[in-house]
């Protein structure tokens, strides 16, 4: 086993950047990867729900071993153990705290969107939450900026946008 890359998640702005590149990066390469200090510059540090829900998908391509994932973790240890492989996969970040939470799938879908562009096959992935979460980039930033970004380096994909029954929205009206 190759030993692990260690990555201090206080750099830069100090929030979950770090945190979904270093993921998407393990399960591309297969490295083990360890991050300390996660989101340590964040009014509240550690894993939010929509962290938790990204490294749960991550290790979901991979079959990765996973060991501080839990909501609040400032410390994750990441260990690939296959090559990333396409299928249908459904992620819901209100799963992973208890109440619920409307976290971002845009930034769930930043970790699992490179490694899937890999792989061999087709994948579909649902994706239950927020769309437009503050410090976030929002659902049409996604379709209108880096989608296209991606698509004129070489990787295809498509979004839509699926209110489901029994939303907020529905409930205020």
């Amino acid at each position: 086993m190759t030993a692990f890359l260690i990555i201090d998640g206080s750099h830069g702005e100090g929030g979950g950047q770090i945190l979904r590149s270093a993921l998407t990066l393990a399960v591309i390469t297969g490295r083990p990867v360890r991050i300390e200090n996660i989101r340590a510059n964040r009014k509240k540090p550690g894993l939010a729900a929509q962290h938790l829900t990204s490294v749960q998908a991550a290790a979901m391509l991979c079959d990765a071993e996973v060991k501080g994932a839990e909501l609040g973790s400032k410390m994750l240890q990441f260990i690939p153990r296959k090559p990333v492989h396409a299928g249908d996969y459904f992620l819901d970040v209100a799963q992973v705290r208890e109440g619920g939470s409307a976290g971002s799938v845009m930034l769930v879908l930043q970790t699992l969107l490179l490694p899937l562009a890999l792989a061999e096959g087709v994948s579909t992935v649902i994706l239950r939450g927020g769309t437009h979460v503050d410090m976030s980039p929002s659902y049409d930033y996604v379709h209108d900026v880096w989608l296209p970004t991606l698509a004129r380096m070489g990787v295809r994909a498509e979004i839509s946008l699926v209110r489901s029954a029994g939303s907020r929205w529905d409930k205020e009206k």
